[in-house]
């Protein structure tokens, strides 16, 4: 069995030489490379030099225990996959250790299988999850997400958009929604959008997650004075290609389009496919993304 693709190496911390040499034996067997720490300040000198894919962690060790070090851990690394390992076998320790910012938890004596398993879920998940942050960071549309009351994150455009428009908002992960932007917490869904009043000019705001999600990302824009149906006329398309990817960047369907641009349905549709091939893209939301691109151009 091979996991070198999903997680080329792994910091084991153990205070026991007896679990930490079979699990370096096993592991490595395995494909992956092994660190070892003897105790959590151990452990962390080796972060300070080195991120290794995943963490298995020991929870009882002399001095800094391993909830301790989880904590210690977190503050460097919000997506390092950590994984217990705990002979305690007790709810509360378990509740404790996701509490802390554990991923997953095994019991001693551990099983070699087992661990190299989970290792492989967490390892992938965290790839995953990294690789997607690191896209939205580097789209052109402004987009930042909340839990209805806390910024949980944003990408440089939509910081650079809000600094822009007012620079002395909050934008640290965490920090509370600044009341100037309390009128995007109200969007339910995605055909919503509102324009928020900021020092610098009127900020478009538009919620892409549907509304029974905890979670809402919205995607921002700025309020061009220009932006009205019949004035919009991005390059490369006619004015009326103009008007019919206006109204698909604001998440109207075909038959709204006809009945707003007193044409039929056919005729968006044809006026669509024209879009798509002067644009280089093939959906709807490729298009209303690359509409949005122009509005900020």
């Amino acid at each position: 069995m091979s996991m070198h693709d999903d997680c080329c190496d792994v910091l084991v911390v153990d205070d026991s030489a007896d679990t930490i040499a079979l699990l370096k034996q096993e592991l490595e067997a395995a494909g992956l490379k092994v660190h070892t720490a003897r105790s959590g300040p151990d452990a962390l000198r080796h972060l300070d030099l080195h991120a290794p894919g995943a963490i298995l962690l020991d929870v009882q060790m002399p001095g800094m225990d391993g909830f301790e070090t989880c904590c210690q851990i977190r503050a460097r690394f919000d997506d390092m996959p950590v994984v217990f390992m705990t002979g305690l076998g007790e709810t509360e320790h378990i509740v404790r250790g996701f509490e802390v910012g554990g991923n997953d938890y095994v019991t001693k004596p551990v099983a070699p299988l087992e661990v190299i398993a989970r290792l492989q879920a967490h390892t992938r998940t965290a790839r995953l999850v990294r690789a997607t942050r690191e896209a939205v960071n580097a789209a052109d549309i402004a987009m930042l997400a909340t839990d209805g009351t806390r910024l949980l994150w944003a990408n440089d455009a939509a910081r650079q958009l809000l600094r822009d428009l007012q620079g002395d908002l909050p934008l640290g992960e965490g920090d509370a929604v600044a009341a100037p932007l309390h009128a995007m917490l109200t969007l339910r869904n995605n055909q919503d959008e509102c324009l928020i009043s900021l020092t610098g000019g009127k900020l478009r705001v538009r919620r892409v997650t549907e509304a029974d999600q905890m979670i809402g990302i919205v995607a921002l824009s700025r309020n061009e004075a220009n932006s009205g149906a019949g004035a919009w006329n991005p390059p490369q398309l006619t004015a009326r290609e103009g008007e019919v990817l206006l109204w698909v960047s604001r998440g109207k369907t075909n038959r709204d389009i006809a009945d707003i641009l007193g044409m039929s349905p056919r005729t968006v549709n044809k006026h669509l496919e024209h879009i798509f091939e002067k644009l280089g893209v093939e959906t709807r939301t490729a298009a209303a993304a690359a509409a949005r691109n122009l509005q900020l151009a």
